[in-house]
């Protein structure tokens, strides 16, 4: 038997939403609204995670990524003309 903790979650919205998502629930057969927004939300996080695991396949992807997020590298000279240019460009 599982011993997962549960914790709350609780929202707001509105008479319209709540109106769909019950027709929704009863129409696809879930034995109650939360059962239906759970399963939904959990689709979606699903999806969202996978688009996120394609991107950076490996362990060795996701660290050079988020080192560079987290640490990007200072500007090199060539960046620094760049940008110099891109400046007096836009301020005419």
């Amino acid at each position: 038997m599982s011993t997962q903790e549960k914790t709350r979650f609780d929202t707001r919205l509105s008479g319209k939403q709540k109106e769909i998502f019950e027709l929704a629930a009863q129409l696809g057969g879930y034995k109650t609204l939360s059962e239906f927004i759970l399963y939904a939300a959990q689709q979606q996080a699903d999806l969202i995670l996978e688009r996120h695991r394609q991107m950076l396949t490996d362990e060795e992807d996701r660290k050079v990524f988020f080192k560079a997020l987290l640490h990007p590298p200072k500007p090199n000279a060539t960046l620094k003309k760049a940008m110099a240019r891109y400046i007096a460009e836009h301020q005419k």
